[in-house]
């Protein structure tokens, strides 16, 4: 045993003498790239994913707006809603509250009409009534929940919110969770809801359901002709 450990040192010594010899010095740095080229293989420079508008996973289409609604998580994380890669309301904007979180759109342009949140634990119903009334044909609706918003809703603010194109807004109840996107004078149901019911024995956090993402391309709506 003592011998082939010598051998094996003769060997070494002599093997990293004889590269040494050939390649003029730094052998060890010679020998570090031959074992560790093969060790390593080819490297490729890193890929990531593409990012799209709102952080969607594949683009929209031509003369679609791209959106992203974050409802609020219990009454801790306010909501989020962005288009077309702006937030047009978050905590960070400081335009957000405890209710139900609206931003009103121009359903041609695309542009932002109005931002504005409703107390529906202790506010006034008829602020979100008289909000609601007057909007124009095409006005393009996303509504995210924060809290609650519910309790003050009454059979008109649930029926101007149906005339939008929501079916959850029947059955809304106390801390539910909920995302939608409506428009005024749609005709059929919107396709962009969300509600998460409240449930003791189904919420993620203490008395309140876990928070709702939804996120989608909206069309726009064709000029009107002359």
């Amino acid at each position: 045993m003592r011998f082939t450990g010598l051998a094996v040192l003769l060997l070494v010594g002599f093997t990293l003498l004889l590269v040494n010899t050939l390649f003029g010095g730094g052998s060890s740095s010679v020998v570090h790239h031959i074992f560790n080229s093969e060790s390593q293989g080819p490297t490729t420079a890193e890929v990531r994913p593409r990012r799209y508008k709102c952080g969607l996973s594949a683009p929209c289409p031509s003369k679609h707006l791209a959106f992203r609604l974050v409802s609020g998580a219990a009454n801790v994380i306010g909501p989020k809603i962005c288009l077309e890669d702006k937030m047009l309301l978050s905590s960070v904007k400081n335009n957000v509250g405890r209710g139900i979180n609206i931003a009103l759109v121009n359903g041609v342009s695309g542009e932002l009409l109005e931002t504005k949140s409703f107390d529906m634990w202790a506010g006034d119903v008829s602020d979100l009534l008289k909000f609601l009334r007057p909007l124009h044909e095409g006005t393009l609706v996303f509504v995210a929940s924060f809290d609650d918003p519910a309790s003050k809703l009454n059979d008109e603010s649930r029926r101007l919110f149906e005339e939008l194109g929501s079916i959850a807004v029947k059955d809304l109840a106390f801390r539910d969770s909920w995302v939608f996107v409506g428009a005024k004078g749609i005709e059929n149901k919107s396709p962009f809801e969300q509600r998460m019911k409240n449930s003791k024995t189904g919420n993620k956090y203490e008395g309140w359901p876990e928070s709702l993402e939804m996120d989608g391309c909206i069309p726009l709506r064709p000029p009107l002709e002359n």
